[in-house]
């Protein structure tokens, strides 16, 4: 597949438009794919994005606004009359054009669905949040009956003609409408015709209620390697599917927040995001994080008159310190992601401790002996070797100890682990550390001056 240039694209877009070549315009971006044609069109000028989205065809207009940023998608629409954006609205599957309703003013997103062709199929899913499974789901355009026959199931697939991605996978439902089981087209096509589809369906059918947050369905589908996953209300009335595609779409999301958050980001910003906005975003954390920081400094200030006295200790605060943090960041690291992925629950936290403590006392073993041999050849101090070493040791059980358990006892309050994690994890082997670092020196404060 040959890659294309998109700088160059955008060029030659942006040439033919300063010459009013809407024409050549038009026929740059629809040569491109969807995922092209929103990187290029995302780069031009509003006034220019609102001259050209309605001059391309309706099908390239709604890939585009599929393809962008939930933010950039929401802004475009909002430029749009209700009677333009119903029409794109009606080319995108129902689930996209749902999240796109959800970004804008309900006054706007009323007039679109007030003119909408397809409105009947997008309306059911406005009624769900959209970072749950209802949300999440597209409507089920292909169901059978578990009293039909293979033979008529196979007809009525070849008289509804599917343009379904979800064919692969064709979900049984009862008189009610009730899931009931799951059939392949495979298993239609080699049984015998007269055999009825509930003979050969497969009853336990994984699935997930709509009230379902859109990670846990994104975990069930990777976990069992699902093409689509039935979504269903509280009595298993079939609602709706999430398919492969809405599967990668949610895994990106997710990673990208906990990215976020693990550096003490709360929501997502894209780089180019205004300098206010960004500010109000990183700032709070930064005033939390100072906050902090202060029991760090008021540990130091417990030992003044030991650092005044024996000054070379501070040589190794970033040594201890620094180690010890990169111990607990390691630490809370593995325990946010198998939180995020459900590999570990609160219950499992003493096995996660004491795996994370055996690992401390190695690792701090290994490290310490290193710090300590440093120590002693550098100042040619024995006990200033031992002090470094131990606290050293000390702090990355200390480290591995937080790591362990700031996370689950934030999942615990019903706080996300990797928001504030990193903040009170850090604090704690800086305060830690210092405090065995200056208490173990000041206990032998005889022998190191």
């Amino acid at each position: 597949m040959k890659q294309v240039d998109i700088d160059a694209v955008l060029a030659d877009v942006r040439a033919a438009l300063a010459a009013g070549d809407w024409d050549r315009a038009v026929a740059l971006v629809e040569a491109l794919r969807p995922p092209d044609q929103a990187d290029v069109f995302g780069e031009l000028p509003p006034a220019e994005q609102d001259v050209l989205l309605p001059r391309l065809d309706l099908e390239d207009s709604a890939d585009i606004l599929e393809e962008l940023e939930e933010e950039e998608a929401a802004e475009v629409a909002l430029r749009l009359k209700a009677v333009d954006l119903a029409r794109i609205l009606d080319e995108m599957e129902p689930d996209e054009a749902a999240d796109l309703l959800r970004d804008i003013p309900p006054e706007q997103a009323a007039r679109a669905l007030a003119v909408m062709e397809e409105a009947d199929e997008v309306r059911p899913l406005l009624i769900h949040a959209d970072d749950t499974a209802g949300g999440l789901m597209t409507p089920a355009e292909i169901l059978l009956h578990k009293n039909m026959t293979a033979e008529g199931a196979i007809a009525y697939l070849r008289a509804i003609a599917p343009q379904s991605e979800t064919v692969y996978y064709l979900f049984v439902v009862d008189e009610e409408n009730r899931l009931v089981g799951v059939v392949s087209l495979r298993q239609l096509v080699i049984a015998p015709a007269p055999t009825r589809v509930a003979e050969i369906m497969d009853p336990d059918v994984i699935h997930v209620r709509a009230d379902v947050d859109q990670e846990e369905a994104a975990r069930l589908m990777s976990r069992y390697d699902l093409l689509a996953l039935p979504v269903v209300d509280d009595k298993d009335h079939l609602l709706g599917l999430i398919t492969h595609d809405d599967l990668v779409e949610v895994l990106e999301e997710e990673a990208t927040e906990d990215i976020y958050r693990l550096g003490g980001v709360p929501e997502e910003h894209p780089v180019d995001v205004p300098i206010p906005t960004a500010l109000r975003a990183r700032l709070p954390w930064l005033v939390l994080n100072l906050g902090t920081a202060m029991a760090s400094a008021t540990v130091l200030s417990l030992f003044e008159s030991t650092i005044a006295r024996v000054a070379v200790l501070a040589a190794f605060f970033p040594v201890v310190a620094g180690v010890s943090g990169s111990a607990g960041t390691q630490t809370l690291t593995v325990i946010v992601r198998g939180l995020a992925l459900g590999e570990l629950e609160p219950k499992d936290g003493l096995r996660a401790l004491a795996r994370e403590l055996l690992i401390g006392i190695t690792n701090g073993l290994a490290v310490g002996s290193l710090i300590a041999s440093i120590a002693l050849v550098w100042k040619g101090t024995p006990m200033l070797g031992a002090v470094v070493g131990l606290a050293t040791l000390l702090n990355m059980i200390g480290a591995g100890i937080a790591g362990v358990l700031v996370p689950l006892g934030m999942l615990v309050l019903k706080i996300d682990p990797a928001l504030a994690s990193p903040i009170l994890v850090t604090t704690t082997t800086d305060t830690l550390g210092y405090l065995i670092y200056l208490g173990l020196a000041t206990l032998v404060l005889g022998r190191l001056v």
